[in-house]
């Protein structure tokens, strides 16, 4: 059994931790193998998060002046959590897929960006692009209006060296 100093410590840690995450999923575990477990801390941790089995008591009162205070008050059964100071769009995949394959593993609520999100909602961020794809997809037409204009510019000379070709074949240009 742990002592209160120790406790306290786990509280402070995850404390600090919550108040920097933009992102928490609040979800169930009870009846996941310990292969499966470790399948799901490893996909989480692969996508920039953390995952971790949380009393009640101790999820409520870490969660106490931060953005995950919404989803973590009045608790009630076995709950867990995972949560990413970084891409909330990777978490909910990897927390995704694993829910798929592990149906003892279920959603019970999130925290986006400060906002309480649904089951649902978990699942719609979840088949959303990546950021690095994004990117991609914004980079991709802002070059494509560039690439068009030296595609006609480059046009102009090369329609001419064909235009003069084919007349001097033709013999065009004898008198």
């Amino acid at each position: 059994m742990k002592k209160k100093s120790e406790k306290q410590q786990d509280l402070d840690k995850l404390k600090t931790e919550l108040a920097k995450v933009s992102t928490v999923i609040l979800t169930t575990f009870q009846g996941i193998t310990v292969e499966d477990d470790t399948k799901l801390r490893r996909a989480v941790q692969a996508a920039g998060g953390k995952y971790k089995v949380v009393k009640n008591t101790l999820a409520e009162l870490a969660g106490t002046g931060t953005p995950a205070e919404g989803v973590l008050k009045n608790l009630k059964g076995t709950h867990s959590i995972a949560y990413t100071e970084t891409d909330p769009v990777a978490l909910a995949k990897a927390l995704t897929k694993i829910a798929k394959d592990v149906p003892a593993f279920q959603f019970k609520s999130g925290v986006v960006q400060g906002k309480v999100i649904s089951i649902a909602e978990i699942k719609q961020l979840a088949e959303m692009p990546s950021k690095e794809e994004l990117i991609s997809k914004i980079m991709f037409l802002l070059n494509a209006p560039a690439q068009r204009i030296a595609m006609a510019l480059n046009a102009l000379p090369r329609n001419l060296a064909v235009t003069v070709s084919e007349a001097v074949k033709a013999n065009r240009f004898n008198s």
